[in-house]
């Protein structure tokens, strides 16, 4: 592998944009249309594109006019934050939900400020804080869970796997209780920017800690940039799988991309996700593009066409 790992987070430079018809980098799709009925209810999308320019409500009811119902919400200033959100605002976003009868899969913080295993205490404490605070947020907003990472090692002279995996389990200690009492749950996420990058080392470290209420959101173009055989991943983690994230990378730079933009085998995924019984929630759209009301409906609609099955 060749490259540089980037944080899916880290600001980069946009080197193309999806099209309508621009489903030729698609593997076993030859031709895609945004108009492809229902496309959009076969899965969920994330807010990551919208982040920086519209609160959650407003993404929430502009994604929900072009026919998504199922959401993860990304946590970020200006969009949803806990710090700045009265509990009138909390009331107002989850009656928003509600009304419109749509589902509030999850929230995600993205992890380029924070970590929970720095070697700085302060670091620590102030990135735990945080998650403390988005876990409460999830329960009142009625959110299934929390998509959290392992933490992120220093990539030129990093600790060792102990300390790092001490500070680790010491964030689920924390955020275990905090997720039970506001009746949300942690979902931990394979990061190729994390210590533990790979499904099999994460299960590993979360069989050692022996909590099963701590689930697995099984990101599919994270694993194929490392090289992760994504149907034997979702195999290893069927167990405590909750959440499937979509989006197009290649393998040299790590992106979360518009379909088509990438090399991600889609036409292998829903066979993949069929194999571990997977229906539920649907799969997550987590596309980053500077058009994505263009960009995300025309990624369902690519998908649409491989055998992704509506969830019963």
């Amino acid at each position: 592998m060749t490259g540089r790992r980037r944080d899916k987070t880290a600001p980069r430079k946009v080197e193309g944009r999806a099209t309508v018809s621009s489903a030729r980098n698609v593997p076993g799709v030859s031709h895609a249309s945004s108009a492809a009925p229902g496309a959009a209810l076969l899965f969920g999308a994330n807010t990551y594109s919208f982040m920086r320019s519209l609160s959650a409500a407003a993404c929430l009811a502009r994604l929900a006019d072009q026919g998504f119902d199922e959401f993860e919400i990304m946590v970020h200033p200006g969009h949803l934050w806990p710090a700045d959100m009265s509990s009138d605002d909390r009331s107002a976003l989850r009656r928003l939900i509600e009304q419109r009868g749509l589902a509030l899969v999850s929230l995600n913080m993205p992890n380029i400020d924070i970590n929970v295993a720095s070697a700085a205490s302060g670091m620590r404490a102030y990135s735990l804080k945080l998650l403390v605070d988005t876990v409460r947020l999830a329960g009142e907003l009625g959110a299934r869970g929390v998509v959290i990472g392992p933490g992120k090692a220093n990539p030129l002279f990093p600790a060792g796997a102990d300390e790092l995996t001490r500070y680790f389990f010491e964030a689920l200690d924390l955020l275990g209780p905090v997720a039970e009492s506001a009746g949300t749950a942690l979902w931990v996420e394979n990061m190729p920017f994390a210590f533990l990058p790979g499904i099999r080392e994460l299960l590993a470290a979360l069989d050692r800690y022996g909590n099963d209420k701590v689930r697995i959101v099984y990101d599919i173009p994270n694993a194929y940039f490392i090289g992760e055989d994504f149907a034997d991943g979702l195999r290893q983690c069927r167990d405590r799988l909750e959440l499937v994230h979509l989006s197009d990378t290649g393998r040299q730079n790590y992106r979360h991309d518009p379909v088509g933009l990438g090399t991600v085998p889609f036409a292998d995924v829903p066979r993949a996700l069929a194999a571990v019984g997977y229906a539920k929630p649907k799969p997550m759209l987590e596309i980053i593009s500077r058009d994505p009301d263009r960009d995300i409906i025309a990624s369902a609609a690519k998908l649409a066409v491989l055998g992704f099955k509506h969830p019963h």
